[in-house]
Parts: structure tokens; sequence; C-alpha cells
């Protein structure tokens, strides 16, 4: 960065941003300005500001839009905003979706902006000399679909460096749509198997008996139908990274084989007598509690120690503090440019009510969400009416909070209890009790809806 920062300042206002100009050129600060929310947005990808300086209130396109469209550009922008003293809770929500901080008008005085302004330009300046000291020690390769600046999810992807350096196993754990074989992915594009083959099974998409000869091959004439050689994925993962998705679904009956291959490096194939060496470096992923399935005797314990040697786990999108806003400008960016007239902006109102849902669905529901809506649209802004009804809570009275006088984890837990009961139940209902169009509405596959309706005791 520049000895002085660029700001952009943006203002309805043309007489207040004129004078913000003056006031920070005076201290040597090159100043790009816009007096509307649209120009705003289009200075944001030519200009590339160090600093925005944003009025919050503003017609069309506000300042929550062009908060989050700095962060989508740059999850490290600087973006202070002003508002007004009556509404200093929009301000609050400004910070909380990743606002650097806020002024209220009318300013007290010009050396509360230079304050402000100078403290923005610090912190930027820090981010910078952090991340060029980072770039030559850890690759970035395979971590661009990665979307995320929560602290849950920076811990993740620190931890993911450091392990896809090594050759342990590695076991993902997190809930149906947190984005587990992305982060395989990075691991494997970041490891030093890199150039070799990276090799996804999904153990919960296959009946037990093809999931075995999936996964080690079978010989001619093992079983009717062999008409030849096969060879299994861990076969064709040699050398590479083999995925096993799912791997809590693996049955006992190829729990055995399995772990002889990650112990012994040796597989059979179905219907075969030779033992076969493989080199093979196992990234596995689950969606349940693999060491509850263990004290029920439903998955080896020595299997799992091998699994398991490094654990991620992932958090749910509930818990990721500011990555709604920033995931939802992901997606817009990928489905609001395959239109005739392209979508750009998710209105205040709309980004409010992403924010505000539970997403049981996670990051696959959002997207899921996102891409509907921008194929529904019908102007340049996604709006809250281009929402499903289930996000915007439609028809339906505040629901009210179990649990409240509980100690905060018990709360949260019967809240969450009571959520996913009422969500099963109605999402069965809008989809006639169909289990494959409600796993699809919901993000998960049908293993996993038909076991959380059993969990919670919900009658199909």
């Amino acid at each position: 960065m520049s000895q002085k920062a660029r700001v952009l300042i943006v203002d309805d206002e043309p007489d207040v941003v004129a004078n913000w100009a003056r006031v920070l050129d005076r201290d040597g600060y090159p100043c790009i300005t816009a007096t509307d929310g649209e120009r705003a947005l289009a200075l944001l990808e030519s200009e590339h500001p160090d600093v925005v300086l944003t009025d919050l209130k503003m017609p069309r396109v506000d300042g929550m839009a062009i908060l989050h469209r700095a962060l989508e550009l740059d999850p490290d922008a600087i973006v202070i905003v002003i508002t007004g003293h009556g509404t200093v809770e929009s301000a609050v929500r400004a910070m909380r979706a990743g606002a650097f901080d806020y002024l209220l008008k009318p300013l007290p005085s010009n050396d509360a902006l230079r304050l402000v302004v100078q403290r923005g330009t610090d912190r930027r300046r820090l981010i910078d000399e952090n991340r060029r000291l980072r770039e030559p020690l850890a690759p970035r390769v395979g971590f661009d679909k990665l979307v995320g600046k929560s602290p849950a999810m920076l811990a993740v992807f620190e931890l993911v460096h450091k392990a896809a350096r090594s050759e342990a196993n590695i076991l993902i754990q997190g809930e149906s749509g947190t984005g587990k074989e992305l982060i395989a992915r990075a691991i494997h594009a970041n490891s030093p198997r890199a150039t070799e083959v990276f090799v996804p099974v999904d153990c919960a998409a296959l009946p037990d008996n093809l999931l075995e000869s999936e996964l080690f091959g079978h010989e001619r004439g093992a079983f009717t139908g062999a008409d030849r050689v096969k060879p299994g994925m861990i076969e064709v993962a040699d050398r590479g990274t083999l995925f096993l998705d799912e791997i809590g679904e693996l049955p006992l009956s190829l729990q055995p084989k399995l772990l002889r291959a990650v112990q012994e490096r040796q597989i059979r194939r179905v219907g075969g007598t030779k033992f076969l060496t493989v080199d093979v470096r196992l990234v596995s992923a689950t969606n349940r509690d693999t060491a509850e399935l263990v004290r029920k005797g439903e998955f080896r314990d020595d299997l799992f120690y091998r699994v398991n040697v490094i654990a991620i786990t992932l958090p749910p999108l509930r818990d990721r503090a500011g990555d709604v806003a920033l995931l939802g400008h992901h997606f817009l960016r990928r489905y609001g440019r395959n239109r005739e007239q392209p979508i750009e902006v998710i209105d205040s109102e709309a980004l409010r009510l992403l924010e505000a849902y539970a997403w049981p669905g996670n990051v696959r529901e959002l997207q899921n969400v996102v891409e509907r809506a921008c194929a529904l649209a019908d102007g340049l802004i996604l709006r809250a009416r281009d929402l499903p009804d289930h996000v915007r809570g439609r028809g339906r009275p505040a629901p009210a909070v179990p649990g409240k006088d509980l100690p905060l984890h018990e709360a949260r837990e019967v809240w969450l209890q009571a959520f996913a009961q009422e969500y099963l139940t109605d999402l069965l209902r809008r989809h006639g009790g169909n289990i494959s169009q409600a796993a699809k509405a919901a993000g998960v596959d049908r293993k996993t809806l038909h076991r959380l309706l059993a969990k919670h005791e919900i009658k199909t």
C-alpha cells in the first residue's frame, strides 16, 4: 500500500462528499467519490480503494450492499459506515457484518473523521504486511473455492494448511452441506501428492454389495456379471489421495479390509487371491459422531484411530458469524451473471433475511437458495421477494424461544431440537412426504434425511 491510502467516499449528499474529500485531501489521502450506491459498486471493482467511507441510508443501493460487495471483492476490506443518531442499531448490524468502524452524523468534528480513517489505514497496512510475510510459507493452491472470514473458518483454514503438508490420514467432520469435499480437495492440492490423482468415493451412495467392488475392485468371474478385471478406487488412487465421503456409513463387514489397506497398504480384489501393494493418503469425511459409533459397536475402534490421526471439524453455517453475507455474494457472482441482465447486488432486506435464517442445510442450502433467486428475480437487484417462502418466514408467527431460562449451552441444544422438529415436519409437508424431493430441497442426501427423521421421531 502507498504512503497514504486511497479512500472511496460514498454519500447521496454531494456537499457532504465534497467536505469529507476536502478534509482528507488536506491530510494527503487520494480520494475518489460517488454520490450514489451504483456508482460506488462500479468504483469498488475498478479502483480497488484501500478504505471505504460510506453512508448507510441511501436510495436503491444502500451502504450495507456496498459493505457486502467490498467484503466479497476483498475479505480484508476496511469499510467505515456513517449513520444518523436515530439509527445506531443499523451501524451495529454493519459491524457484525464486517464493517471496521462507524461514525454518527453529524460528525462531531473533522478530527473524528481523520482519526477513524487513520486507524483504518493502519489496520490495512498491518493486514497487507502479514499477508506478504505468510505467502512465501504457505501456498494458496486449492483455496480459491473456500469462502469464509469468521474466526471459526479461519481456524479451519490454518489447520488445513498444516495438515496438508503431512502424510497423516485426516477425518473431516461436519453437518451435511458444510463443504467437507471442498476441504478434502484443498488438502490434496496443497499436499506433496498434488500432482497425482484425487479419487472421491461416497460410501453412502452405493449398496453394501457394490461398495466392496467399488473400493477394492474385482477379478473376472468373481460374481455374476463380472466379465472383466476391474481395479477398485483404492487401487486407482495409488500415489494420490483417496477421499471416503460419509465413512460412518461403511458397513462393519468392509471395515477390516479397509483397515488392512490403511495399515498394511495392501488390498485384495473381490474374488482374488493375491495382495496388491498400494500407496494412498486417506482423507475421510462424516456427518455423524464417529466416536459415538465406536461406542455403539458400529465402527471399529482400531479403524477409527487409523483414519482419525488429524481431525478437522467444520462449523455449521449458523455458527459462522459474517459468512452468510460473504457466501451469498460469492454465489451471486456465480449465478447472477448467468442472465441477460446480470444481478450484482443483494438488497439489505434480502441480506437481513439470509442472515436471520438458520440454514439447516448449511452452505449447500444457501447455494441452492441464491441460484433459485437469481433464476426468478425480475430486476437487477436480488430482493427479499425473490427468496423462497421458508427463508422469508412467510406465513409463520414469530417462534417462541424454548429453554431461554437455561444455561446457554443447554438452551442452545433445546432450541436446535425444537427447530429441527419444526423444520423437518414442514419440509415433509411442503413436499407431500416425498423423501427424494425433500432431501434435495434441504441440501442433504436421502440417507441423512432418513436418519434425521428417525432421530427426531418424525413419521413419514
